[in-house]
C-alpha cells in the first residue's frame, strides 16, 4: 500500500471514528453519571410508617376545632423526569421554608392557606438549583408560591390516631405569580398531638407562564409534580 493511500485511510478514520468515539464517551459517560455517580433523585413525600405503638406525643383530645399552623416538619418538593444524552433520570428540589394555617370546625376545614418560599428550594446539584432559581423560576420576581383552598373540605369524620383519610380538596395554586384553580386529592390523618396532610398537584409549565425547563444537553418534560407534606399544630 503506497503511502498516500494510507495516510488517506488514517484520515478517513480518523474523521470517522473520533466523532463517534467522542459520542461513545459522552452517552456512557452520562449513563454512569446517571446511573452511579448522581446522587438519586428524593424519594416522593409521603407519611411516616410509625405504627400507633411507636408515637411517644398523647393524642389529641377534645376534638380538632380551632386553628392550626405549619410546623418545622412541613416539605415541599417539586419532581420532574428528564432525559440526559438519551439517559431518563429524575430531578427533584425540596425545601422545609413553609408556612401557613387551617381553621377547622367540627368536621369542617374552614380555611387553609399554605405558603412556600421558592427562593429555599434545593436539590442535589448546584447547577439545576442556579437554573430554577434564575432562567426557569425566576424567584428574585416570583420569591413565593401558594396554596388556598377555595370553597371548605368537609372531613368523612374525625379519623383515630394514624388513621388515614382522603378528601378531594378545591384550592387555588398561585405559582410564577400566576393563579390557577386546581383539585387535588388530599391524604390527612392525626399524628400524636399533630394533623399531617399529603398530595400531590400536577403542574404544566405552560399554564403557568414557565419556559420549559430543557436546556444544554437536558430534555425536560413540559410537566412535573409539586408534592406536599404539611404538619400542623394546635396555634
Amino acid at each position: 500500500m503506497s503511502l498516500r493511500r494510507w495516510a488517506k485511510r488514517r484520515w478517513l478514520w480518523l474523521a470517522i471514528g473520533v466523532p463517534v468515539a467522542v459520542v461513545v464517551l459522552v452517552v456512557g459517560g452520562t449513563f454512569v453519571y446517571v446511573h452511579f455517580v448522581s446522587p438519586d433523585p428524593a424519594p416522593p413525600l409521603a407519611f411516616s410508617s410509625a405504627s400507633s405503638d411507636e408515637v411517644s406525643d398523647p393524642p389529641i383530645v377534645g376534638g380538632i376545632d380551632g386553628r392550626w399552623t405549619a410546623s418545622s416538619g412541613s416539605q415541599v418538593q417539586y419532581r420532574v423526569d428528564e432525559v440526559l444524552f438519551g439517559q431518563n433520570n429524575t430531578a427533584t428540589g425540596t425545601t422545609t421554608a413553609v408556612t401557613g394555617d387551617l381553621t377547622i370546625s367540627g368536621t369542617t376545614v374552614e380555611s387553609a392557606k399554605v405558603t412556600v418560599d421558592m427562593t429555599k428550594i434545593s436539590s442535589s446539584e448546584a447547577q439545576r438549583d442556579g437554573q430554577f432559581r434564575g432562567r426557569i423560576m425566576q424567584t428574585s420576581q416570583f420569591p413565593t408560591a401558594t396554596f388556598e383552598l377555595t370553597q371548605p373540605l368537609q372531613l368523612p369524620s374525625i379519623p383515630a390516631n394514624l388513621e388515614q383519610i382522603t378528601v378531594p380538596a378545591a384550592g387555588k395554586l398561585t405559582l410564577h405569580g400566576v393563579t390557577k384553580d386546581v383539585t387535588v386529592d388530599l391524604k390527612a390523618r392525626l399524628n400524636a398531638s399533630n394533623i399531617e396532610v399529603n398530595g400531590t398537584i400536577p403542574v404544566s409549565f405552560a399554564d403557568y407562564g414557565i419556559s420549559n425547563p430543557s436546556g444544554g444537553p437536558a430534555t425536560v418534560d413540559d410537566n412535573g409534580d409539586i408534592e406536599l407534606l404539611l404538619v400542623f399544630h394546635r396555634a
